[in-house]
């Protein structure tokens, strides 16, 4: 039987699916968020989407400080570059932490052809290859511009490629990146990588895992991404990992079988929803999070704007004539929806977080600037900032303003 739901029930069921349905100030008793606190949230979430982009602080810390509250970012490198590591650097949705279960899974489903050798090989890639395989065994991680170095690689950028900077080296390591062979042991302070052998960074349990068939890996992968959305589309469930819709269509139909999915429909939507059995079907939620351009719940556009009517483009993407609302705009989920936008900045020279603009949505509460005046203390407290300034552009920046004048008095006093 096909159940139905409500919209404001599918989204309250997205935002519990994905560790948002309370403020992260009520998830801990101590206060204090550890290693486990976020080893906890990837297996709820599953991945983490890696983005180099500083303006405000690199994205990847961004997701766990909206669903944990302030925390160490410190503890994310351990967790990724420790052993053992509870998270690892490979491609899914895009460059994203994974949890290290996933990967041999993914590494099969690998086919991005813009990755490393598109089109025309490197001239001499299998020696390449082989040589920097041969470095990686006997050394510690290496950058691709050290590793060049070693091997006195030719350093002439190849500016072909849309976006890319790339050397013949890197172009090779990011070819064995993607098939598996090279990993990550973590990243520069310059958000380089540093590459080594791929068995070094799974944990000893996972090295000696045999290859899984295609159809196997992509049922597995599409549970845990619905797991993680709770509800959506097949081409949604696809998205979160970057699959493609057929199989994951067919992992679907499969996984109702199971019972562990079923389909639904959502009122007013026309398409098939899939609903993962055991997702919580809160009848409220009072989340408050300030989620980074690249957050999972907002991974799928189309889905944002079904289910939460917040049309939403990334504004670096953007051309700057074109952006409506800035350039790392992050939007503000209050309740069970999408209420603001603000494009933030940090001054880290003056020590101030900036709000370059605030917009309101149609629909947004009145308490909206209160609630988000409140979010933006926080966000700057946790990133080492003492002021929070607001530029007049958007329609909630006054009201925001005003808010924030007495909650960084009060914020003083309190120090």
């Amino acid at each position: 039987m096909i159940t139905r739901l409500s919209r404001s029930a599918a989204r309250r069921i997205a935002i519990a699916a994905q560790a948002l349905e309370v403020p992260h100030q009520a998830r801990s008793s101590s206060g204090q968020v550890t290693a486990a606190h976020i080893a906890a949230l990837m297996r709820r979430i599953q991945l983490v989407q890696i983005d180099s982009v500083n303006v405000l602080c690199r994205s990847h810390y961004l997701p766990v400080f909206a669903r944990l509250g302030p925390y160490d970012r410190a503890l994310v490198h351990r967790l990724s570059e420790k052993p053992p590591r509870r998270l690892m650097e490979y491609w899914a949705h895009e460059a994203s932490f994974i949890r290290p279960e996933h990967f041999a899974d993914l590494r099969v489903w690998q086919r991005r052809r813009w990755v490393g050798l598109p089109g025309t090989a490197v001239a001499g890639q299998e020696a390449i290859a082989a040589g920097l395989i041969d470095v990686l065994d006997r050394s510690r991680p290496m950058t691709a511009t050290a590793l060049a170095a070693v091997l006195n690689h030719d350093h002439a950028v190849d500016r072909v490629q849309w976006g890319w900077n790339w050397t013949p080296t890197k172009r090779v390591l990011e070819h064995l990146f993607e098939r598996g062979v090279v990993g990550s042991a973590g990243r520069t302070p310059q958000f380089e990588r540093r590459y080594t052998l791929t068995d070094r960074v799974l944990p000893p349990a996972l090295r000696s895992v045999p290859e899984p068939d295609r159809a196997g890996a992509a049922e597995r992968l599409t549970e845990a991404a619905v797991r993680a959305l709770g509800v959506a589309t097949a081409r949604s469930v696809a998205d979160y990992f970057r699959l493609p819709v057929k199989p994951t269509t067919e992992a679907l139909t499969r996984l109702a079988v199971e019972g562990v999915v079923t389909p639904v429909t959502v009122d007013g939507l026309d398409r098939t929803y899939w609903l993962h059995t055991a997702a919580r079907r809160p009848r409220r939620v009072a989340a408050r999070a300030l989620l980074s351009p690249f957050d999972s719940l907002i991974f799928h556009r189309p889905r944002v704007e079904e289910l939460f009517g917040f049309h939403y483009r990334i504004g670096i993407y953007t051309p700057p004539e074109r952006r409506q609302h800035g350039y790392y705009v992050l939007p503000f989920l209050l309740g069970e929806e999408l209420v603001a936008r603000v494009d933030l900045k940090a001054d880290r020279q003056g020590r101030t977080l900036i709000v370059q603009a605030a917009f309101a949505e149609p629909d947004a509460p009145s308490r909206t600037a209160r609630e988000l005046a409140d979010e933006l203390l926080l966000m700057a407290h946790w990133l080492g900032l003492d002021d929070v300034a607001v530029a007049p552009r958007g329609d909630l920046a006054a009201a925001l303003a005003r808010e924030l004048h007495p909650a960084l008095a009060r914020a003083v006093s309190e120090r």
